[in-house]
């Protein structure tokens, strides 16, 4: 019978484990900023759509600087791309000093802006290493099982920002009525309470940084193996950047694949960001509304670890068709069902999203060249920006409030809706493809 092979060597399992950290950092980043958008509206008396201009800052931030990244990478190495990725996130976190200091909307966007020109490099990085650490066979199941650990990050996120951020928000007392008070003060009394609430925003950002500091000191100090493509570019091996590209569009189920992550992200921060305000609707306030947050956030942890496990008998193609097709038939609950059983169709969605992007991720690159893998990765990372284009276009249709007398936020998950559509027809197709290979 022949030996499993490990799904990671023993050689590279010290380095498997600080890689891995990274990707519960950049969770952490990812969702305390998403509930941040409920919370900068009402502070900064702001609509829907322009409050989900965080969003566009944060994930265009990816869009920058995924192919910059690559680039460097290819030129230097995927652990000087790690240091200069959590530089890059401490300065931006660090920014949220004078951020607060200014009351100033734009700057917030502008810092967190920059955190995300770290973050894009760190996945930029990661996600490949993770993938080189090992047999090609186990990749996929490897970095799903790295990933895992990014809802971990994404959990003390939400953590902080549930219990400790938004519980300290003035600006979201309400009334019996369930109306928030804030509105109804004079404008000496707001800015008060607007110094307040944006130094108690401010303060886990500037936390997280001094951690990440921490993180790239060790990180320099750890000497880190060589992937397959650093030590071919040590042997003068090598492809042009426009052989690169032009080897990545000809891959059907690469190219494919960028368009799928971009939807699944698009789909992954509307369902995160916008549920406080779906529950909102139903009365609830921006502290218990995220508690459905986490709840959310444990389904989606439980199930990448579930999922990783079924993935040693179940092809990864087949999953991500059922888990798309899934995340879908909840998300048609939240739609049409008006009330808490809508609610809990929506947290129900996380489960199904759970294994979608390491698993897109890891099918796009099945059969890219070693060589190509850093630039294939760095458009995986860059697809991001789907989290940028939609939730604004979401935020419009909820600044409507009602839609054929049906609750605007209901109607506007109708985009997560198409997204996961899309996320289903790719791992249909690209079981065909490879059956063609």
């Amino acid at each position: 019978m022949e030996q499993q092979k490990p799904l990671v060597p023993r050689k590279y399992l010290l380095t498997f484990i600080l890689i891995t950290s990274l990707f519960a950092l950049w969770g952490f980043a990812n969702d305390i900023t998403n509930p941040m958008v409920a919370a900068f509206q009402t502070v900064m008396e702001l609509s829907a759509a322009k409050a989900s201009m965080i969003q566009f800052a944060f994930y265009g931030g990816y869009a920058t600087m995924a192919v910059p990244a690559a680039l460097f990478i290819r030129k230097y190495s995927y652990k000087r791309g790690i240091m200069l990725g959590l530089a890059l996130y401490a300065i931006g976190a660090f920014l949220f000093i004078p951020a607060a200091a200014y009351q100033e909307f734009t700057f917030f966007c502008l810092s967190l802006y920059i955190l995300t020109f770290g973050l894009a490099f760190l996945e930029t990085t990661a996600n490949p290493f993770i993938l080189s650490l090992g047999d090609r066979e186990t990749a996929t199941r490897r970095l799903n099982m790295a990933q895992s650990f990014n809802p971990m990050g994404s959990l003390c996120g939400m953590s902080i920002a549930s219990l400790i951020v938004l519980p300290q928000l003035i600006s979201d007392r309400r009334d019996e009525a369930g109306q928030i008070l804030f509105f109804g003060l004079s404008e000496a009394e707001k800015a008060e309470i607007r110094l307040h609430d944006l130094a108690v925003i401010r303060d886990p950002y500037v936390a997280i940084g001094i951690v990440v500091l921490i993180v790239l000191a060790v990180i320099a100090l750890t000497k880190m193996p060589k992937t397959q493509s650093e030590e071919q570019k040590a042997q003068g091996h090598t492809h042009a950047a426009s052989q690169t590209l032009r080897n990545l569009w000809h891959n059907a189920i690469y190219r494919e694949g960028v368009m799928a992550q971009m939807f699944y992200v698009a789909a992954q921060i509307m369902v995160w960001t916008f549920i406080i305000h779906y529950a909102d609707n139903l009365g609830i306030n921006k502290a218990t509304a995220q508690m459905y947050n986490i709840v959310a956030m444990s389904l989606f942890l439980c199930s990448r670890f579930i999922s990783t496990f079924l993935m040693k008998y179940v092809n990864s193609h087949i999953l991500l068709t059922i888990f798309g097709c899934g995340a879908a038939l909840c998300t048609i609950g939240t739609i049409f069902i008006v009330g808490m059983p809508g609610l809990y169709c929506l947290v129900g969605i996380s489960f199904f999203m759970s294994l979608m992007f390491p698993t897109i991720y890891g099918i796009a690159l099945e059969h890219v060249d070693s060589l190509d893998a850093t630039l294939g990765a760095a458009f995986l990372v860059m697809a991001i920006v789907g989290g940028a284009l939609m939730p604004p276009l979401q935020g419009m249709i909820i600044d409507l409030q009602t839609v054929w007398g049906h609750p605007a936020v209901n109607v506007s998950f109708v985009l997560p809706l198409l997204c996961f559509v899309i996320v289903a027809l790719y791992g249909y197709r690209s079981l065909g493809h490879k059956a063609q290979l």
